[in-house]
């Protein structure tokens, strides 16, 4: 029996909404999922497992009549969903009306539920988020009986307020595979049988790493998952940079090197650049020509300025530069706070312009 596992798709929803890629992103959602679909025609995929949150939102019947469409395309193709906090079951849900493609089957119980498929003797377990909060563990409740069916589950969650869970129960659970959602990143809890899939595009910049979905066949006979395959579908990556500079290091050629390393990189990914290191105090570091060409969505300067505290206390012993220093260095500055040396950096830097504009 071959399947794919995903989770976690959020259609309709708009990473980085604030940015002039945010529709860009909305967009890769979408072409992902229809690349998902595609794969199941190309791997005569016999169950496509959605383990919760493939809306961002409650759906609206626009929603449900495109997912539809691509769902009736692979109608050879089982099709068993569940929804999460994201597309919980409402009483006015779009959900509870819709008619599906007759290869569709979500199961929209909040109570345990199962599907049987004649055709490749398998069973199908799981329930849907009614709430935005499931407080009970409720999967380790299900036991599938000794009938010679492959017995699947599908769920939804991990944390204390969604279906709380521990790795020891999850690895217990009496199923041939346990297909995950909630976690945004792929997880093999037991490995090639209890799997988060992961979001197939990632959703945030706090989502590093690779995004995908999960390939599997299970053997027949032995109801052994005897492949289980990765695959990566992610039309873009978030990428975290860290750049050390030097007290010789200036702006165009900091600018140069972030820019060279992203087009090695991909300039279609997103980037969140880090500075570290100590600069010289008269240089100040400005990525915003860079912001214009590249997709960065954040920029975090963690660099100090290379100031000689003893030569400068050397030439202010007794003046309020000298008592500043005084007061807050420390005998070994790496044992300062940021905050810290945040206010000595800044105190100093503010005091010698002062003095420098009276003379």
């Amino acid at each position: 029996m071959r399947f794919i596992h995903t989770s976690d798709i959020n259609w309709g929803m708009v990473p980085d909404s604030d940015q002039p890629w945010g529709k860009d992103r909305a967009n890769d959602i979408k072409a992902t999922f229809r690349g998902i679909i595609e794969k199941c025609r190309d791997f005569s995929v016999d169950c496509l497992f959605i383990a919760g949150n493939l809306f961002h939102r409650q759906p609206m019947n626009k929603d449900l009549q495109e997912l539809n469409y691509l769902f009736s395309s692979i109608p050879s193709t089982h099709i068993v969903i569940i929804s999460g906090e994201n597309d919980r079951i409402s009483s006015n849900s779009a959900l509870l009306s819709f008619n599906w493609s007759a290869n569709v089957n979500w199961i929209l119980s909040d109570k345990p539920d199962s599907i049987y498929f004649d055709d490749i003797n398998t069973m199908v377990y799981g329930f849907s988020y009614h709430t935005r909060e499931v407080k009970e563990t409720i999967i380790d409740t299900i036991k599938p009986e000794n009938d010679g069916h492959i017995h699947i589950l599908l769920a939804h969650g991990g944390d204390q307020d969604h279906m709380p869970v521990d790795v020891d129960t999850l690895t217990a659970l009496p199923f041939d595979y346990v297909a995950l959602g909630y976690l945004l990143k792929p997880v093999e809890i037991a490995e090639r049988r209890v799997i988060y899939s992961g979001s197939p595009e990632p959703l945030s910049s706090s989502e590093t790493g690779t995004r995908g979905f999960y390939f599997g066949d299970i053997n027949p006979i032995t109801h052994k998952v005897q492949k289980l395959t990765f695959m990566e579908t992610s039309k873009v990556s978030y990428i975290p940079l860290e750049f050390t500079v030097t007290d010789k290091t200036t702006n165009d050629e900091l600018l140069k090197r972030i820019s060279g390393l992203i087009k090695s990189k991909g300039d279609h990914n997103i980037y969140m650049i880090r500075i570290t290191g100590k600069h010289d105090p008269e240089v100040h570091f400005n990525l915003s020509p860079l912001s214009r060409t590249y997709r960065i969505v954040s920029v975090q300067d963690d660099s100090e300025p290379q100031y000689d505290f003893a030569a400068i206390y050397k030439e202010h012993p007794s003046d309020i530069i000298g008592f500043y220093i005084r007061k807050l260095l420390r005998d070994d500055p790496d044992d300062m706070s940021f905050v810290e040396k945040k206010a000595l950096y800044y105190g100093i830097n503010a005091l010698l312009k002062s003095q420098k504009g009276g003379e």
